[in-house]
């Protein structure tokens, strides 16, 4: 069958969609031609009535910058942690290259930062020299993300968990995220966002003065392997420190393995005595149980 050609008002929403989401300069205009050659302003002109005050390319120039500083202000809410470590000017420069390489795919701008953690590998000039603490912020960040509005599933009931053998697959809830990082980025994105939040009488300079510091302290510790679950309890996204083997047992649990095989791969290599065992699984259990990260 041929393609039906698409209708008059179709057309114009998709030339309109073009003009908006094209990146703008660097100085944040719109340009008068676009990377494929396209001239804006005759798009402008073709589908976009100019008015006594403005012409048809200065009102679709509205809409394109607005479009793009409404990208800027998501990323910027997003990731603070990492503007901290990279400083505005860099943070701004990455976040361009990005959004222009990577561009919002989606219906809704929750999803902006889905490709950053395997954009910047692929780029790590972008963060260098802090390249592997950049990394982890950004994993940590988008792990909130995550957590934060992921799916929840319908708790597993008592008699569900008193049901579980060795053989069972323990399900875990869609929004828990465990990281295993090499800084304690946890801490210093809890102290940037209280910066952020901070009293209005505290200054644009000593705010930033204070980020620096933190960062700067974070960055001059030896890099130590620590692991963390990012979950949701009541509305609000948590980090909970784990232990190895309870970093080991989330994960395997979380890649669909029986709960005999999970708590194996777990204790493995552990230095744990028998007893120690037995307590931190008990604990695990208890611990999931309680905060709903088991479901059905």
């Amino acid at each position: 069958m041929s393609q039906q050609p698409a209708s008059p008002l179709l057309d114009i929403q998709r030339r309109m969609a073009a003009a908006v989401m094209h990146p703008l300069t660097r100085s944040e205009a719109m340009p008068q031609r676009r990377r494929d050659g396209t001239s804006n302003r005759s798009e402008a002109d073709a589908i976009i009535r100019p008015n006594d005050r403005l012409t048809s390319f200065e009102r679709l120039e509205i809409y394109n910058r607005q479009y793009w500083f409404r990208l800027y202000t998501c990323f910027e809410e997003d990731f603070p942690g990492l503007q901290a470590i990279l400083g505005r000017a860099r943070f701004d420069a990455l976040m361009r290259a990005y959004l222009t390489e990577c561009p919002s795919e989606s219906f809704t701008l929750r999803n902006l930062g889905s490709r950053l953690e395997s954009w910047l590998e692929k780029n790590p000039s972008w963060i260098e020299p802090h390249t592997n603490l950049a990394l982890d912020m950004v994993r940590l960040e988008w792990a909130h993300i995550e957590a934060f509005d992921g799916e929840e599933r319908p708790r597993l009931s008592t008699r569900g968990l008193a049901a579980i053998n060795e053989d069972s697959v323990l399900h875990l809830q869609p929004y828990l995220r465990v990281l295993s990082l090499n800084y304690p980025v946890d801490d210093l994105l809890l102290e940037v966002r209280n910066e952020n939040g901070s009293s209005a009488s505290s200054t644009n300079n000593a705010s930033s003065a204070r980020k620096r510091h933190h960062v700067r302290r974070t960055a001059a510790l030896a890099p130590k392997t620590i692991h963390l679950a990012v979950h949701r309890h009541e509305n609000s996204v948590w980090y909970k420190p784990l232990t190895p083997e309870e970093y080991r047992l989330l994960s395997e649990l979380l890649n669909g393995k029986t709960l005999g095989d999970a708590i194996e791969l777990a204790l493995r290599d552990s230095s744990l005595s028998e007893a120690e065992r037995a307590t931190l699984v008990q604990e695990a259990f208890a611990t999931g149980s309680e905060l709903g990260w088991f479901t059905i």
